[in-house]
């Protein structure tokens, strides 16, 4: 039996060699099924890449859609003063220290403006607007921060009014880790304080027991749909690759003024931040822990 199947199989080969295309069509039929699927959910991260600042190569961004600078102001009240690049001697390039490569430090409280311009890189749309954001904070809430930190704000406003943001809260031990989308505030506010407002309390997506540590880096990623539409948008939490919460029924208009509009980096912020990319629709779960586990991070996209 051993005999007939060797000479069946050198015959298979043989075939094989005078078929030409048939070693392509064996090494198809047997790649890993696993190989082949990371391998389209890489292409389907690339295909979508907006905008991407891995501060491997400085503050600006690796790849833009729009602006590609980095700009800095006294406020966010104070724009027209905006310069660019880095005027804080408190926040520069950590060289080495990055998720990968370099990174983004802040190394005290950051109470200056800091930021890219948002109109183009983000994608926005003031109807139907999606998109995915992902970045990588190295940070101990709990020693670290202090006050309300934003290490992510996109708006051009205030955090209540037509905006995306993640904060760590100031008196909870541990400290929370939220989220928040909100649209024109004249749609939803009632002028009452967001820790007294009901409807803020309740759209915010709250993690209260966050995995952030100093030395360990974490990956945050928003994936958000149908913001400014009348059916609803969504946006969904994301932590190293799994979702933690959703935030749904988002109905309220989405208003930008493009040239206010900013992608806030380091409110309050301490700590290291690194990767900042944008996606120009929701990713699912599974592109999202592709973003996550992806060697060598999302500047090899660019490759």
């Amino acid at each position: 039996m051993r005999t007939r199947q060797g000479r069946f199989s050198a015959f298979v080969f043989a075939v094989a060699i005078a078929a030409g295309s048939a070693p392509t069509f064996i090494r198809a039929q047997t790649a890993p099924p696993a190989q082949r699927s990371a391998t389209a959910l890489r292409d389907s991260l690339k295909a979508t890449l907006g905008f991407l600042a891995s501060f491997d190569r400085g503050v600006d961004a690796d790849y833009a859609h729009g602006d590609p600078l980095i700009y800095s102001a006294p406020s966010y009240t104070k724009l027209g003063a905006a310069v660019g690049g880095i005027t804080s001697p408190d926040v520069g390039i950590a060289k080495g220290q990055g998720r990968y490569g370099d990174a983004l430090q802040f190394r005290k409280k950051n109470t200056q403006a800091l930021f890219y311009r948002a109109s183009v890189n983000s994608g926005y749309r003031p109807r139907n607007w999606s998109g995915t954001l992902s970045f990588w904070l190295n940070v101990s809430p709990d020693t670290d921060l202090d006050g309300y930190t934003d290490p992510l704000q996109l708006t051009d406003k205030t955090y209540n009014n037509a905006a995306i943001w993640v904060d760590f809260t100031r008196d909870d031990k541990p400290r929370h880790f939220r989220l928040g989308v909100f649209g024109d505030s004249a749609a939803w506010s009632k002028g009452l304080s967001s820790d007294q407002d009901p409807f803020f309390n309740q759209r915010t997506v709250v993690v209260t027991q966050p995995p952030f540590a100093r030395g360990q880096w974490t990956h945050v990623a928003i994936a958000f749909s149908g913001i400014g539409s009348d059916s609803g948008g969504t946006a969904k939490l994301y932590l190293n690759g799994q979702p933690v919460g959703t935030a749904s029924g988002i109905k309220e208009p989405f208003t930008w003024e493009p040239f206010l509009a900013t992608i806030r980096l380091g409110v309050n912020y301490t700590g290291l931040f690194d990767e900042l990319s944008i996606y120009s629709r929701a990713l699912t779960d599974a592109e999202v822990d592709a973003l996550y586990r992806l060697d060598g991070g999302a500047a090899t996209l660019l490759k």
